[in-house]
């Protein structure tokens, strides 16, 4: 393993900015300090002059698509996106083909990834309608959680049976995490719709399928169900000012129960937008009105709202320049995400602290990560070097999804990631991935 020194750094951690240098050995954060001096002459020194030091980004919802859907992205290929976007590990969503619902299903995603991935990685199981017993089976060490589409979305994985919800809560071994849009709900929106207007349904009307009273009603009940059996609950993706009034701030995020994230896209767009951008910004749960975006980003301010994540989930552009019925919801997001946050830091609306706190310290507090998350000494290199000052935009040839496009197309990012470390390892320079599968297997402290 290299050693390397990283000088002049503005150190982003536990909410505070400090000049600082870290030095990085065998994989490790070995020590941060005002001044280190070079141990030895083997030792690489990176200047970070003007540049912000953060912890790698821990990305709990992503869809990398592997196995059976690799002509929209697999785990090589998002990671590569991912490591660009200074998201240093991943956790991936069980919706794949075959369907990630056994455990040995699940340790084959493992050993791909072993393989093939350029970021730190886990794999979420699914539950389903009839597999409680393999739920059962799923090791709390080595696995990050169990995953319930509560409505339906990509892959038909809808749990809609409450006795065996029931069931899934009392007997889960890990933290349950859901998607929460109730189904009975959007299929009558979704019928009124059709009648209207056949499969051609304008974009603008898929808030109003996939409405506020779909996600409040599915969240609510989830919340109600968590607190019945003393399940520990993580709702994906809130949508919706409504639904905030569910979580709370009154604990640290450690001793909570119930806790909930927020996607960058929910707070980036609002409808208003559809108009412009058309089906390539239809994610379920739906993008929704200014209200709501505005009220989503109080609450994650306020820490009603824990986590921030991408639910990165592309589909090719012929799949998403379908009719309404026929386009998939969805879209990649791991490359633009942090810039996209930094972004709000510029605009005043969010500190750096803020952004680290639920973009890398939070994460590992919630899944229980061993030794990442934080810049400290003794824990795993994971590190970004963020330029705040050097813009640059979104286009094509910079593109690094294997669906070669981006909802942020043309949009023109005030800060750009300069350097990417995965334990240890320099694995992104300036628009360059350098050819370093280093990727290891997040383990969790339960």
């Amino acid at each position: 393993m290299k050693k390397i020194l990283i000088k002049n750094a503005k150190v982003v951690n536990e909410g505070k900015i400090t000049d600082a240098e870290v030095y990085i050995e065998n994989g490790l954060i070995a020590e941060v300090a005002p001044i280190i001096s070079a141990k030895s002459q083997d030792i690489q020194v990176i200047d970070a002059e003007g540049k912000h030091l953060l912890p790698g980004v821990i990305d709990d919802q992503v869809h990398f698509r592997e196995p059976g859907l690799t002509h929209k992205e697999d785990i090589a290929s998002g990671s590569r996106a991912a490591i660009a976007g200074g998201i240093t590990s991943f956790i991936e969503m069980p919706n794949t083909n075959p369907q990630t619902t056994t455990i040995k299903l699940l340790e084959e995603k493992f050993e791909i990834a072993k393989q093939t991935s350029y970021a730190n990685y886990s794999f979420m199981f699914g539950g389903t309608n009839d597999n409680l017993e393999e739920i059962k089976k799923i090791n709390p060490k080595n696995t990050a959680a169990l995953k319930l589409f509560l409505g339906s979305s990509t892959g038909n994985m809808l749990v809609d049976n409450e006795k065996v919800l029931e069931e899934i809560f009392k007997n889960s071994p890990v933290l349950v995490v859901t998607h929460c849009e109730d189904e009975e709900t959007i299929q009558k929106n979704l019928a009124t719709y059709k009648e209207k207007y056949g499969d051609d349904i304008p974009i603008k009307f898929h808030p109003a399928i996939r409405s506020e009273e779909a996600c409040y009603l599915s969240s609510s009940k989830a919340v109600a169900l968590a607190k019945k059996t003393g399940a520990r609950l993580h709702i994906f993706h809130l949508s919706t000012a409504k639904e905030i009034s569910l979580f709370s701030n009154k604990k640290p995020l450690k001793d909570k129960k119930i806790t909930a994230e927020v996607c960058v896209h929910h707070l980036w767009f609002n409808d208003s937008y559809y108009d412009e951008k058309g089906t390539h910004i239809k994610w379920n749960p739906a993008v929704k009105t200014q209200k709501d975006q505005e009220a989503l980003l109080k609450a994650l301010l306020d820490d009603k709202i824990d986590v921030i994540a991408t639910d990165h989930a592309p589909h090719t552009l012929e799949e998403k320049d379908n009719v309404y019925t026929k386009a998939p919801s969805g879209g990649p997001l791991v490359q633009h995400a942090l810039p996209a946050m930094l972004e709000f830091y510029h605009q005043g609306k969010i500190s750096l602290p803020k952004i680290v706190e639920k973009m890398c310290h939070n994460p590992a507090i919630l899944f229980n990560i061993e030794k990442r998350g934080y810049i400290k000494e003794g824990y795993k290199a994971d590190l970004v070097l963020v330029d705040l000052n050097a813009p640059w935009t979104v286009k094509k040839e910079n593109i690094l999804y294997k669906c070669e496009w981006s909802p942020f197309d043309k949009t023109t990012f005030k800060s750009r990631i300069t350097h990417t470390f995965v334990n240890g390892e320099l694995v992104y320079r300036n628009f360059k991935v350098l050819d370093k599968k280093v990727g290891e297997r997040l383990t969790f402290d339960r």
